[in-house]
Parts: structure tokens; sequence; C-alpha cells
């Protein structure tokens, strides 16, 4: 493997030299890569290499494919910043941990951080399986519903009972998941669009969303000063994140702040987790041999009984599900981080400005790192491969600094709903399914699929 940081290259060659695709005058790269974004990153992955030079409208962009270089951008975020489209998501998010840089970034993280500990998120494990089982006693055998409808309907439960004690039939939190799915909409539209359109140039979509932000801030803010005037501690995340404190100067997160953050948890927590689930069940209709195993492994550790915390070490297998979903559908696709200063990457200068995508969707299935890459295996799981891999060849939660907050809470939510609602139920796919890489990657029409009870 190449030493990408030996120094040996000349720093005078731009990386811009290096060969990749052909790129239109005017808008270079952008339209192969708009009409099938994952098909375009992986031809240029198997094509051109570790880096990939292209171009979007005027924007210069390039595609980083090799581990040492991927995990050198998100070990830097001072010269890697976030990109402009999540920076595109600024109403909705605000100065959240997804969107901030810097000081802002530091600050935040250092009081959060404790709120994620693993023996504060345990807590909510019996809430997740809960959950599970009551979605499970409203299906019907032989009926057939949309799974990924069904996924997004249990984590926004999940994510309205675990922020704010709220079950999802009040008025509060129908507003606030208003509100995320109106965001969801837009930004697939204005990613479409490269986020060309002005501000101040609204359409419809500009107005409805920011109509449902309005409304979903009155109920923050309204809970908000509920809390402070009774802070009775609930349990919840909002309870925990008003209580945190900075342990150098005693400092607090404001309203504002605890606002952003709350919306952050929302988006970042909900759509994820419920993408995940269903790309998971996908994978296993279509390998019955690997959902046998699942169930074997579910039938000896649990008995007949719904999951527990405590059983989550001894399913092995359970955990390859998850893991292997993770790779082949990640959550997120793409990461894009833009150059804050010039400076270099694998030896090749690179202007400030520039634009790299980091692919967990080419990297994934890099065979390098990952025997039959295109197949589902969960047992590769087993042998601890996750510790075996170089840093930056698997990261569906990111790396570095920046790493996802609620990592360990996406994890133990998949896995025990997995668990729960496997062992009751195999789905039967009854239409096909299309990956529409978006905020997340999700199906493209939803996923049909019949329910058979066990």
């Amino acid at each position: 493997m190449v030493n990408f940081f030996s120094g040996s290259v000349d720093l005078s060659q731009e990386i811009f030299q290096l060969p990749g695709p052909h790129r239109s005058s005017l808008v270079g790269n952008l339209l192969d890569f708009g009409r099938d974004p994952l098909g375009f990153l992986s031809h240029c992955a198997r094509t051109y290499g570790s880096i990939v030079p292209l171009r979007f409208g005027l924007t210069p962009v390039c595609l980083l494919n090799e581990p040492e270089l991927v995990e050198h951008v998100l070990k830097n975020p001072q010269v890697f910043s976030k990109s402009r489209g999540l920076r595109s998501l600024h109403r909705l998010l605000g100065e959240g941990l997804l969107t901030s840089e810097g000081d802002i970034w530091l600050h935040q993280r250092k009081l959060m951080q404790p709120v994620f500990h693993q023996r504060r998120i345990h807590a909510y494990s019996h809430t997740m399986v809960a959950f599970a089982e009551r979605m499970l006693a409203i299906w019907q055998e032989g009926e057939t519903r949309d799974l990924h409808r069904d996924m997004m309907r249990l984590t926004l439960d999940l994510v309205m009972k675990t922020i704010f004690s709220w079950e999802v039939s009040d008025p509060e939190a129908q507003d606030v998941a208003h509100a995320l799915a109106v965001a969801i909409h837009w930004f697939e539209r204005r990613r479409n669009q490269n986020f060309v359109v002005w501000e101040w140039f609204l359409q419809p979509e500009d107005r409805r969303y920011r109509e449902a932000i309005e409304r979903m801030d009155e109920r923050i803010y309204t809970i908000l000063a509920e809390r402070h005037r009774r802070p009775d501690d609930t349990g919840d995340l909002l309870s925990l994140l008003m209580e945190a404190r900075d342990e150098a100067d005693g400092s607090q997160l404001s309203d504002l702040q605890l606002r952003d953050e709350v919306a952050t948890l929302m988006l970042a927590g909900h759509e994820t987790t419920a993408n995940t689930l269903c790309w998971a069940w996908l994978l296993l209709s279509q390998h019955l041999d690997a959902e046998e195993r699942l169930i074997h492994e579910l039938s000896e550790v649990l008995d007949d009984r719904p999951p527990t915390l405590a059983d989550l070490p001894r399913l092995h297998y359970t955990d390859g599900v998850i893991k292997e979903a993770l790779r082949l559908y990640p959550p997120v696709t793409i990461l894009s981080r833009e150059t804050s200063q010039d400076t270099e990457i694998g030896g090749y200068a690179v202007p400030k400005g520039c634009v790299l995508l980091l692919s967990q969707w080419t990297m994934h299935r890099d065979p390098r790192y990952f025997v039959d890459p295109e197949l589902f295996r969960p047992e590769r799981w087993g042998a601890d491969l996750e510790r075996q891999l170089p840093r930056g060849a698997y990261f569906p939660f990111g790396d570095g600094p920046r790493i996802c907050i609620g990592k360990s809470f996406a994890l133990m939510e998949a896995l025990l709903i997995l668990a729960t609602i496997a062992r009751q139920v195999h789905f039967t796919l009854v239409a096909p399914v299309t990956p529409e890489p978006s905020l997340t990657l999700r199906p493209a029409q939803g996923m049909k699929v019949r329910v058979n009870r066990r």
C-alpha cells in the first residue's frame, strides 16, 4: 500500500492533475453524479483509484478512496470543515453538533459527552423493546405493510419519548414530526438543485419549510420554559442536557443551544436507525440461511422472552447482521468536507475551498478490505473484524473527533429492535426496492412486505 504521508511526492503537483472522469466545461461532473450518485462514485473508485479529481459546477471536488486519506481528513476538522450541503440545514439544526465548527463545536461536545455515557443511555433499553412490541401487536398475519414507514414511526416514537417524554400522538410531537418530514423533503429538493436556489427566492416548499420549523421552535421553546419553571429531572435526554455543566467554568447550554442540539438529535437519531433496520430486513428476506442463523441464536439466548440489555453481549450473529447492514447500506453514503485553507492530501497540493468526498458506499465495498464485498455475510464480523480493519475502511458513524456522539445509542436501539421483531415475525418482500441516497440512504418507494408470524 502506498504511504501517502512519506513526503516523497512533489507538493508542487496539484491534485487535479491526477486522472479522473471527463468533466463538462460547463457543469463538470455534476450531471453524472446527479443521475446516479452511488453508481458514479463506485465507477470512479474502481477506475481511477485512491484520489479522483472531479468538478461540480465551478466547485473543485475530490473523491478519496484510501483509508489513510479518509482518516486524515476526519482527524483534522480544523482544516477540513463541514461542506455547504449540511450548512444548508442551518435553519433546522442551527449550531448543533452536526453543523457547528471550531470552538463552538468543541464546547458543546464537551458538555454533551457525559449525557451519552453508556450508563445513561442504557436506561432507555426497556423503552426500545416495549415500543417494538407495541408495534408488533398491531401487525396482522398475512397483511402487507410499508416496513419503511413502520420503522420511521417506531424510531420517531422512541425519539420523542427519550428526548421529551412525549408520546407521538401528543400535539407537540406531531408538530415536531411534521417539521422533520418537511425538512427532509426540502433537503432532497435542494440537493437535486445543487443548492443553487437563492435563499431569498422563495418557492412554495421553502415557505413550508420555514413555517414548519417556526412551529417546531414554538413547541421546543414552550417545553424549555416549562422545564425551567419546574426543573424536575424527568429522566429524558432534554433533562440531562439542561443539567449538563462545563467542569471548567460551570457554564450550561443556553436555550438556543438546547434547541439546536434537540433538533440535531431528532434528525440524526430518527431516520438513520429506521433505514438501518429496513436494510437489515431486506437483506434477511433475501438470504434465508442468514435469517435461520439469526433465529437460532435468538432462540438459544432468549428462549421465548423479549431481549434485554444484558443479552446483547451474547447476540454475536445479531450484531453481525446490523454491522453488515451498515456496511452494505450505510445510513450516510457520503461525508463531504471542505478545505478551510490551502493544504495537501496524499502529497498533492489542494486549494482552499475544495470539497472532499469520503464515501462509505465505496469504501465499505472495497475488496481490499472485505472478502466478497457485495455479499451479505454477517459471520464476517465474528472474528473481531472491525478492530482488524484500517481506520477509514469502515466508518458508518464517521470517525475522528466528530464521530457520531449517538453511536452507542443507535447500535443498542437497532440490536434490540431487530431481536424483538425477528423472533416473532418473518417478512416477505412483495415489491422491488431501490436505494435512494438523500439526507440518508432510504428505500425510494418504501419497502412493501408481507407479515408472517413465526
